[in-house]
């Protein structure tokens, strides 16, 4: 396949040498495998676009695999959130497999890897097993039962598999080497027995069940996947994956795979995402969400995909994101502002504008006598073929606090009594007379007048003044409840800093205003279109004020949006 005219990434380039060496026999298969015990966040999206993207990219196959080993942290909600992601994000998988798919096969192959002196039952704890492997410069020390007979490994291991010994009591260990410079080789754990938890598929089938390094590389290999691609924290594994295959690839277990006795999957690994002012721990987010710091999973503070997507940040978006950061063999911190930016971009172009005023105070128009007109704005300033809407116009309207000074100095070039003329956006030119204040000397309304002949798109509307301000009509604005979110971490590495994460947490990471906005956003209130399962949101942009998305919460009385992002990136001040 000819290479594409942007630079290829150092995994793209090892499947352009593949293909070209004419390896298996042409076949590009790859594999999503998540563990189904939380839900995806930004961290894995990087992981799907490789995997999806080489099979999309080279006409393979990218299997959705689910690591489903451990029964007591697993569960169908996370299968569904699983598969509801990444069909939002624009992926299809050609499979869906389960490691229970391989349970049985699994547990032929530990007995054959008994029967041929290659593991061995352990009843040690965890914690001896532990303290007898050593230090990456000490070789470490023999369990007492490495050397039990096979008849008896075999006895046992069985025993565990129907349930007659307790969890914790026995493990099944591979015999390798116990001075082997890679720890992972010194006689790693193959099974455990977990008897709580029925599991999500197969219930109280099994009561072994296999570990990560043991089960990953065999359903690889049983799949047909070519490419196995992950992050860097599995570098060191590498050796122990292949090892695992080659006991039983080949000729010493012919019929297991249909790709013949040379094929073997290999392993490759990049860099893993981790981004300023976010973790990415799945226990740490677990615990955010069952202690209710957040309010669930799908907070748009989380970096979950539900979560950003929540806070409207589109797929298009984070797969851009994705891939302005590449893929490497060097971990490092990304700046957050880089995927806010990246939204921003996505939404500048395309999002409607909408004027909304989050400090009302009251502006009466003195010499307007009218019942009231319809203002004609344009969705967005500059483009009219992506349409206009309609806005009513009235002698009361709200304005910003903030656009009025009593006693304004020189470079304020706002409303203030002071015979300047301000351009009510896309309407009248007016100046305003003074005000009025309750008995705190609050200002509760504002007084001006206005030039009738000088309506924005008429002849007279192109007198230029030094100030717009934006306007909402009293009588028709609509409340609405906007959800002003940021940073969910007060520090730019929560995870590099000592004591508990949860004391770093922003405390201004949310900020609900109510706010009286136009009309035009009374259809956001009935139901959004479903595509796949999921709600399409619907983007605005508040005029001053930052990209909004409609949130779920949003029903036929009440308005709730959240706050994507901001105009621009005032966090550095």
């Amino acid at each position: 396949m000819e290479a594409e005219e942007r630079n290829l990434n150092f995994i793209e380039q090892i499947v352009e040498n593949d293909l070209q060496e004419g390896k298996n026999d042409g076949r590009i298969q790859t594999r999503f495998p998540p563990e189904p015990n939380g839900y995806l966040h930004i961290g894995h999206v990087k992981a799907i676009c490789m995997d999806f993207g080489i099979a999309e990219r080279y006409n393979g196959v990218c299997n959705l695999r689910f690591d489903d080993t451990n029964p007591v942290k697993e569960d169908v909600e996370y299968v569904d959130s699983i598969q509801q992601d990444i069909r939002w994000l624009g992926f299809r998988w050609g499979n869906v497999y389960y490691a229970s798919d391989y349970f049985e096969q699994l547990y032929n192959l530990a007995i054959q890897f008994i029967k041929d002196g290659k593991a061995y039952v352990d009843e040690q704890t965890a914690e001896q097993i532990a303290l007898q492997k050593g230090t990456p410069t000490e070789p470490g020390v023999a369990s007492p039962y490495r050397d039990r007979p096979i008849e008896e490994n075999l006895r046992l291991f069985e025993a565990m598999q129907r349930g007659e010994i307790e969890d914790g009591r026995m493990v099944l260990r591979a015999k390798i080497d116990m001075a082997n410079p890679n720890m992972h080789f010194r006689d790693p754990i193959m099974y455990r027995i977990i008897t709580t938890h029925p599991h999500h598929r197969t219930g109280r089938r099994w009561n072994v069940y296999p570990m990560y390094d043991f089960a990953h590389g065999q359903s690889d290999y049983f799949e047909g996947v070519t490419h196995s691609i992950c992050t860097l924290e599995f570098v060191v594994h590498r050796p122990l994956y292949d090892y695992f295959i080659d006991q039983f690839a080949g000729d010493n277990f012919a019929g297991l795979s249909p790709y013949g006795k040379d094929y073997r999957p290999h392993q490759y690994e990049f860099n893993r995402l981790n981004i300023t002012y976010t973790v990415m721990s799945k226990r740490k987010m677990l615990q955010l969400v069952k202690e209710g710091l957040v309010r669930g999973w799908d907070d748009p503070r989380m970096p979950t995909v539900c979560g950003l997507r929540r806070r409207g940040y589109t797929a298009a978006a984070i797969r851009e994101f994705i891939n302005k950061i590449g893929y490497t063999k060097v971990e490092g911190m990304i700046d957050i502002g880089l995927l806010e930016h990246t939204i921003r971009e996505s939404l500048k172009e395309t999002a409607p504008r909408v004027c909304a005023i989050f400090d009302p105070v009251k502006l009466i128009i003195t010499n307007y006598n009218g019942e009231g007109e319809t203002i004609i704005a344009e969705n967005i300033d500059g483009h009219p073929e992506l349409g206009t809407r309609e806005m009513p116009f009235a002698r009361e309207l709200y304005i910003e606090r903030g656009d009025f000074q009593e006693a304004a100095d020189k470079n304020f070039y706002r409303l203030s009594p002071m015979g300047r003329e301000v351009r009510l956006k896309s309407a009248y030119i007016i100046q305003a007379t003074g005000c009025e204040k309750d008995s705190e000397g609050n200002i509760t309304t504002v007084y001006a007048t206005y030039d009738p002949d000088s309506k924005s798109g008429t002849e007279g509307g192109n007198r230029k003044t030094k100030a717009t301000i934006n306007w909402v009509e009293c009588r028709s604005a609509l409340d609405v409840e906007a959800r002003l979110y940021d940073r969910l971490f007060a520090v730019e590495n929560p995870s590099a800093e000592e004591g508990d994460f949860r004391d770093l947490l922003n405390p201004d990471s949310l900020k609900v205003v109510t706010c009286k906005a136009e009309n035009s956003l009374r259809e956001v209130m009935h139901q959004p279109q479903v595509i796949d399962g999921i709600a399409q949101v619907k983007h605005f942009q508040l005029l001053k004020q930052g990209y909004f998305v409609v949130d779920p919460d949003t029903t036929d009385n009440r308005i709730v949006l959240n706050r994507t992002a901001s105009l621009k990136d005032n966090w550095q001040k």
